[in-house]
């Protein structure tokens, strides 16, 4: 029996073309208002260091500026390592398309160690993903059918009043379902809608501009977590002159934090 790969794989999937160089292609599951929904696009520039064959340990972290609209279609990645230490290691991804950079971002990974470890941060208390319906009745682009969300609360953007705040809690995995990794666990962190959505009962043109993402998870914690909904919490945090911030904390069922995400959204009156 064929199994067909994950639509999540194909759209992040990138073939060698020489040295530190790779080509790709968008998905239509993916798509989104102009261009593909940039969580693949944060997976699939991490996915030129992870698939680098110089790469050293797990992915720590990954920033990602989005230079340009990105148009559906085909695109080069360009990922090369610019410091190797003994256990660290810094680099520098881009991607390209008609002759210019549209996305790029740096990214460390390291070679992790058992250490005293804690947490501050507080596992919210919601009912459980096998205890929530999922939400179909979101924004007419492709990209949310891709997920599996459960809303606990803050359930839907462009409600009918302004709130005072835009916290969203929601139980989210991928539509069908697939075994969490790094690359998946990168998309879902920008799964959160811009928070002057849920703010404010209206559409405003808006877009990420740059992302950041601190993984506390290693390869074995994400695989422990099989296809199972992880939690997702995003709140804004200043909206101002045409721009705003917002954070979000992806947790397991368990209550371990498996990443953290901030990002800049700008946005047009």
């Amino acid at each position: 029996m064929t199994v067909s790969p994950h639509a999540l794989d194909v759209a992040v999937a990138l073939t060698p073309v020489g040295e530190h160089q790779f080509t790709g292609h968008t998905h239509p599951a993916y798509g989104n208002m102009v261009g593909p929904f940039g969580g693949t696009i944060a997976a699939t520039l991490l996915n030129g260091v992870l698939s680098h064959p110089e790469r050293l340990g797990d992915p720590v972290s990954l920033t990602v500026h989005y230079a340009a609209p990105i148009t559906d279609g085909a695109f080069e990645v360009h990922a090369r390592p610019m410091r190797t230490n003994r256990s660290t290691q810094h680099w520098l991804v881009e991607l390209r398309q008609s002759g210019g950079v549209a996305a790029f971002a740096t990214s460390l990974t390291a070679l992790r160690r058992d250490t005293w470890s804690a947490t501050d941060a507080v596992f919210p208390q919601v009912t459980p993903a096998d205890q929530l319906p999922r939400t179909t009745s979101l924004f007419r682009t492709a990209w949310p059918m891709a997920y599996d969300m459960r809303f606990a609360d803050g359930e839907q953007p462009l409600g009918s009043v302004e709130r005072d705040d835009a916290l969203t809690r929601v139980w989210i995995r991928d539509e069908p379902p697939r075994p969490l990794d790094f690359l998946s666990l990168s998309a879902i962190c920008d799964a959160f809608f811009p928070r002057i959505f849920v703010r404010r009962p209206r559409i405003v043109p808006a877009g990420t501009v740059t992302l950041t993402i601190y993984f506390h998870a290693d390869a074995a914690l994400l695989s422990a977590q099989g296809s199972a909904h992880v939690l997702g919490c995003a709140r804004g945090l200043r909206y101002s002159q045409g721009f705003h911030d917002q954070t979000a904390e992806v947790w397991s069922p368990r209550g371990e934090l498996l990443a953290v995400g901030h990002q800049v959204v700008y946005f047009k009156e």
